[in-house]
């Protein structure tokens, strides 16, 4: 999913001169080619990060359309005010590219895990966040990220991530996609949890139970309509995500379908982070094992959610 997303900066810089890609210590093998064909549109600054959000929101009001990689945590947590105050007050086309969304960095441990940026991002207005399943998402997304209005919040996987979007379902930003039909359970999924939520669909229905899993690449602006239409057909409403439960996914789910469907919600079951900070380091698989976060103990907490509601 990186590589995806890098290299479609690349392929945009090409066909658009405003694109411009801007860096933080990535390491001197980071779009080498981009660095070579257009050495005035590549900037690599250092460890400088609410630095190099002043510098993107510099370019945008020149008309350039900067593309800001860096990890996740540091983009988020360390830059929040140059966020706020110098992209989303002017509403200014940055594209944030938030590497190590979730759980990637958790050999590094809490001080990497980016497990509260949904939340951070979805607080401040004018951001849109957009959270891929897959690489091959993650380019449909790159395709139209140009233009976006505003500032974007790209969260990225850290790659081999099994591929689960389908291109006859097409890419709009705002819109959800339904992968799976069911008459039971809708399971509503975002970014990489997606890939785990139909493999648990898989599994309850050998056990009897029929989910639908309805993919939200995009958090913010959320598509309150195609949920509202598939959540109001099912028993059951369960959120997947790789992110803390206060404030994230699960939380912009349960305020649209308040807002829009009332007494007429269904039940809303909301599986993620608990409201805590890692206490182990480890794998990305690992981490998420230790909070029912993998396919098996997503269906046993989807079922017993079922049998109880």
């Amino acid at each position: 999913m990186r590589n995806a997303c890098l290299s479609m900066v690349y392929t945009l810089a090409k066909a658009d001169p405003r694109v411009v890609f801007v860096g933080s210590d990535l390491g001197p093998s980071v779009l080498s080619e981009m660095k070579r064909e257009f050495p005035n549109r590549f900037f690599m600054e250092g460890v400088s990060e609410q630095h190099i959000v002043g510098f993107a929101a510099g370019l945008a009001i020149e008309g350039f359309i900067p593309y800001v990689n860096t990890i996740a945590t540091f983009i988020t947590r360390r830059c929040f005010e140059q966020v706020a105050l110098d992209l989303c007050l002017h509403n200014l086309p940055v594209r944030l590219i938030g590497n190590g969304g979730g759980l990637v960095y958790a050999p590094l441990g809490p001080t990497h895990l980016a497990i509260e940026d949904m939340a951070i991002m979805r607080a401040l207005p004018n951001m849109t966040i957009v959270s891929p399943s897959d690489a091959d998402e993650m380019s449909r997304f790159m395709e139209r990220s140009i233009d976006i209005a505003g500032p974007v919040y790209i969260r990225l996987g850290k790659g081999g991530d099994p591929i689960v979007s389908r291109e006859d379902t097409g890419f709009e930003v705002g819109k959800s996609i339904s992968l799976r039909s069911g008459c039971d359970i809708l399971m509503v999924s975002t970014g990489v949890m997606t890939s785990r939520a139909l493999v648990a669909a898989e599994i309850l229905d050998r056990r009897g139970i029929s989910c639908g899993v309805l993919h939200m690449h995009t958090v913010k602006p959320l598509d309150h309509r195609g949920l509202s239409e598939h959540a109001i057909a099912a028993g059951l409403v369960v959120t997947i995500e790789e992110h803390t439960l206060p404030g994230g996914f699960g939380s912009a789910v349960l305020e649209s379908l308040s807002d829009n469907l009332g007494q007429q919600m269904p039940p809303v079951e909301r599986l993620g982070i608990p409201d805590t900070f890692a206490a182990h380091y480890g794998s990305q698989d690992a981490i998420l094992e230790s909070y029912n976060l993998q396919p098996e103990a997503i269906a046993e907490a989807v079922a017993e959610a079922f049998t109880t509601n």
